[in-house]
């Protein structure tokens, strides 16, 4: 006969423990390799769970991750499990709910979402039920933890905008062309201080310079042809990945090798720019001359299409995209009149007070055929001439022979380095063919990193030969030549051709009240002079299916 089961061997035989999963996390990296949180974590829990007899069957673990959002690879992973059809948990223990959560908002809503699937958010240090009062503990024991976090956070900032006052850096990632160096100690922290990179700063002048004023044999290049350059090359980012567009574009517009790195620009947790007024300026040594750096920043812009329409590529003004107010700086649109005999006079009128008003600027106005004929006169009679253009000459070659000097400084400092390097290398073979030392692991290492910075210090050299600045020796005769070919050109033919040439030496024409500005480079004259520069009108940029089926300009 079958002996009966009390009641108490019943309940047990018939209800199954719970499945417990763990959520372990510290805050920082550091804390996930140094600090014994979550060990402790994970050993707390365990008896927990053996306590109240249930089983601890999957843990997940956030090593270095804050608690104030939900951007968190393992806590997706629990939630997405957690809610799944099969039901796999039926409790989520932690630690404290400030593991879980530093936001008390966010805190409920994940509550209320694993309540939906009959899962259970249980703290082991703060054990509370569901009942109304209960709740609201829970509740406020939250709004502390995210007062505590923003409070530290708080703290945090204040330290690191000091720092960073005091020069040194905040460890965020390191600009492409610097390193860190430690220059010294307070207690157990170290402070570092950005110092160029040799070998990395010629790549950063190999982009400026490509971008600015091109390679000798064309003019200046745009961000994709350099990066395909670059990629070609191979080059590589500050992670050895390949460049991109958006990495260069980074590059160019980054106010760090000009000698100002920001702290403190945008807000870490949103990206969101922050006031200038919060900015810390740091300054660090520069690689890229702040003229150069400035010019680029105006390249980037004009060449921008959202700044630079078709209109002002093809339209059918001749200074459409030149002329500017000198008041506003806004640009000059055609406006038409007509007068009591009935002819229609056309004028350059700041758009600034034609749109907005007096208020947005006083406006001024200009005859387009008296602005048009001046310009035209001035740079015939004025820059086009075999004097001037010879001047403009004699003014680059010297500012030629200054960057040929700062070239030859470079090469002369990375070809010290690189003997230097090679010269270690050289004593540690001769110790170990002498028998004074024996191969071991460490010399190993030792020897790979003097090949790799031989190799970097090499590369570097080549990069800064290549940098070289020719000569320009132009004859007269081709001076002359350019000069009656551009006088002709800027007078006659077709407006967009016409204005092709006039843009090829001017940045803009500036309109006063009582007098016109008209303002250029000599560089670009430079470039034209010698051919690196085009003298046609672009594609419209605006215009994406210009050519879809590929008929012409194959």
């Amino acid at each position: 006969m079958t002996k009966a089961m009390s009641s108490a061997e019943f309940d047990t035989a018939i209800v199954p423990a719970l499945r417990a999963v763990a959520y372990l996390r510290v805050s920082t990296g550091r804390q996930a390799e140094s600090d014994l949180s979550i060990p402790d974590q994970r050993k707390q829990i365990a008896a927990f769970c053996l306590s109240k007899g249930w089983r601890l069957v999957d843990e997940y673990v956030e090593p270095g991750a804050s608690a104030t959002d939900d951007n968190r690879l393992e806590f997706q992973k629990l939630m997405d499990r957690a809610t799944d059809g099969d039901r796999p948990y039926d409790v989520v223990l932690v630690h404290s709910y400030s593991r879980f959560f530093r936001d008390s908002f966010s805190l409920e809503m994940y509550i209320r979402r694993l309540a939906k699937a009959d899962v259970r958010l249980v703290s082991i240090t703060q054990e509370l039920g569901d009942d109304p009062a209960q709740v609201m503990m829970r509740q406020v024991i939250a709004l502390f933890d995210e007062y505590q976090s923003r409070e530290n956070a708080k703290h945090v900032l204040r330290a690191m905008k000091e720092n960073a006052r005091q020069g040194f850096y905040n460890g965020s990632p390191v600009p492409l062309g610097y390193r860190t160096i430690e220059v010294e100690r307070r207690g157990s922290k170290a402070k570092k201080q950005l110092e160029i990179d040799p070998a990395e700063a010629e790549t950063i002048r190999f982009v400026f310079r490509l971008y600015h004023s091109g390679d000798g044999k064309s003019g200046p290049l745009g961000t994709k042809e350099i990066v395909k350059r670059l990629n070609a090359m191979g080059e590589r980012t500050k992670r050895g990945a390949r460049f991109g567009v958006g990495t260069l574009h980074g590059i160019l517009t980054n106010r760090t090798y000009i000698g100002e790195w920001t702290f403190n620009r945008r807000d870490s947790r949103t990206l969101k720019a922050k006031p200038a007024s919060e900015h810390v300026i740091v300054a660090v040594p520069a690689i890229i001359d702040r003229d150069e750096f400035e010019a680029v920043q105006s390249m980037l812009k004009v060449r921008n299409p959202k700044v630079t329409p078709p209109r002002v590529v093809t339209g059918p003004i001749l200074l459409t995209g030149l002329a500017t107010c000198a008041t506003c700086q806004g640009g000059m649109t055609l406006r038409t009149g007509t007068s009591k005999n009935g002819t229609v006079h056309r004028y350059y009128t700041c758009s600034n007070a034609a749109r907005a008003g007096k208020s947005a600027c006083k406006g001024r106005s200009i005859r387009m055929d008296t602005l048009d004929e001046l310009v035209v006169e001035h740079l015939s009679d004025r820059l086009l001439t075999s004097n001037r253009l010879t001047e403009i000459l004699a003014a680059i070659s010297a500012g030629r022979a200054a960057r040929a000097a700062e070239v030859d400084g470079r090469i002369i400092r990375l070809q010290g380095e690189l003997t230097e390097a090679e010269t270690r290398l050289k004593r540690i073979y001769t110790m170990i063919e002498d028998g004074i030392a024996e191969m071991d692991d460490i010399l190993r290492e030792r020897i790979a990193a003097l090949k790799v910075d031989r190799e970097r210090m090499q590369a570097s050299l080549d990069r800064a030969r290549t940098h070289a600045v020719p000569t320009s020796n132009i004859p007269p005769a081709v001076v002359e030549e350019f000069g009656r070919m551009m006088r002709e050109n800027i007078t006659s033919g077709d407006i967009p051709f016409r204005k092709a040439y006039i843009q090829a030496v001017v940045d803009q024409v500036e309109i006063g009240d009582k007098q016109v500005r008209i303002i250029g480079s000599k560089a670009a004259v430079h470039q034209a002079m010698t051919g690196n520069k085009k003298f046609w009108p672009g594609v419209r940029s605006f215009e994406r299916k210009w050519r879809a089926r590929k008929d012409s300009n194959l």
